[in-house]
């Protein structure tokens, strides 16, 4: 009894001791590795959205609320995991830069920035995490990612084919992926549509309510 009590005594002691050295490796850690994630961040917003000087991630945004949205809209597989708001030299809103998840990909959730200036045209995408089919979904990047660079607001929303894109709205389906790229497509409808109904009145006039 008093071998196992001193085992148990011991066992105790270590644990305690690993938990207070994890927590103070995570309380001198969690700043830089903060600081690394936001500047990992705001380079990913300047491959969306060239011509901001700075982002502002808004502060106040409302993830359930923004999913209700996307719900009534017929958009109920997409996400919006939240936004920055894009400020010329100035400190003017010039547009957003929106996190997209779709849960429609193959492998899994596909998440992705996209560039939306103030009067609701589209700079571009880029993709954060994918987990497609190696050769096929994972083409992504340089068949999908090019094909919605410099878009009108007027081609909204867009649409995936097989035969080839006829229409401005169309994007051309990644052979043998066509779930990969209606999964973007809709993500990137999706993050058009939250802008629309909840982000472009407060960039008129290039303000901002952030």
């Amino acid at each position: 009894m008093k071998s196992m009590m001193k085992d148990t005594a011991i066992m105790f002691a270590i644990t305690l001791v690993a938990g207070l050295i994890l927590g103070a490796v995570y309380q001198i850690t969690k700043d830089p590795i903060a600081r690394q994630e936001e500047m990992a961040l705001q380079e990913a917003s300047r491959q969306v959205f060239a011509s901001a000087a700075s982002f502002e991630t808004a502060a106040d945004f409302d993830g359930q609320q923004a999913q209700e949205v996307l719900e009534e809209g017929g958009y109920p597989q997409q996400t919006i995991d939240g936004y920055q708001v894009a400020l010329d030299e100035d400190g003017a809103a010039v547009g957003y830069v929106i996190t997209v998840t779709s849960h429609e990909g193959y492998g899994g959730d596909i998440q992705f920035l996209m560039g939306v200036n103030s009067d609701g045209s589209l700079n571009g995408i880029s993709l954060l995490s994918i987990s497609e089919t190696p050769g096929l979904g994972m083409q992504a990047e340089e068949v999908l990612v090019p094909q919605f660079q410099d878009r009108e607001t007027f081609i909204y929303p867009f649409e995936s084919t097989k035969t080839g894109a006829a229409s401005e709205s169309q994007i051309d389906a990644i052979s043998g992926a066509t779930i990969t790229t209606d999964a973007v497509t809709n993500g990137v409808n999706a993050g058009l549509y939250y802008f629309q109904t909840q982000l472009e009145a407060d960039t008129a006039g290039g303000e901002q309510d952030a």
